[in-house]
């Protein structure tokens, strides 16, 4: 069998810290003046912090120095670390936990590839850092999703080619970066929203047992 590595995104795959994120940012609208939705949340998924601001500012037509972005980023995130704070592994995805395990047992290594700054905070809060052989978050790269950057570094830290990884993401700019990185695309969430991925599941539990030790081997053969 090809060897093979994998690569998983964070925030909406291992863990849904997408509902911090939204409280976080909705503070900030609030205190600015205008109503931020989860729907506009949705804007923000697989996003740098410093873009989802912009993409924040622009929802309110709201006009602010730098001097102040820096300020609201700061506040926002202090606001964001309160909640992560308070996560345990209860809060890790149905079927994360499954999958880890089945990749330990095939002896498949496998990598964190997130945009957030916190998420080796976040894997030890659930008890997963231990777990994954290397972590890429947005302390480690210098451009965002869809820029493939996040996951070319993980494929170096598993030693493989990147062809040779396989890429879980919930984010239409994950899935993109992972197309672009010329990996294998797991889109998990809504098929039609990530309908650019390379295979589709609403979520984790429904990887069948022998996908990577059929499907993918014969897709990367």
């Amino acid at each position: 069998m090809n060897k093979i590595g994998v690569i998983f995104d964070l925030d909406g795959v291992i863990v849904d810290t997408a509902k911090y994120h939204f409280l976080a940012w909705k503070q900030l609208a609030n205190h600015l003046g205008f109503e931020f939705t989860e729907a506009h949340n949705e804007l923000l998924k697989g996003v740098s912090r410093v873009r989802s601001l912009e993409i924040l500012l622009d929802i309110g037509k709201v006009s602010l120095s730098e001097e102040k972005k820096q300020e609201y980023l700061k506040s926002k995130n202090e606001h964001y670390l309160k909640y992560i704070m308070k996560m345990g592994p209860e809060e890790i995805l149905p079927g994360a936990n499954a999958l880890l395990d089945k990749l330990d047992n095939l002896g498949i290594e496998y990598v964190l590839g997130s945009a957030s700054k916190n998420a080796p905070l976040i894997l030890k809060q659930v008890n997963l850092f231990e777990r994954f052989s290397g972590i890429v978050d947005g302390n480690s790269v210098t451009k965002a999703k869809p820029d493939p950057e996040v996951f070319l570094i993980g494929a170096q830290k598993l030693n493989l080619k990147p062809e040779q990884c396989v890429v879980f993401e919930d984010a239409i700019a994950g899935v993109e970066a992972a197309n672009k990185a010329n990996m294998i695309s797991i889109g998990i969430g809504d098929k039609n929203t990530l309908h650019e991925a390379d295979f589709n599941f609403k979520s984790l539990t429904e990887i069948p047992h022998d996908f990577f030790t059929a499907v993918i081997p014969e897709k990367i053969m």
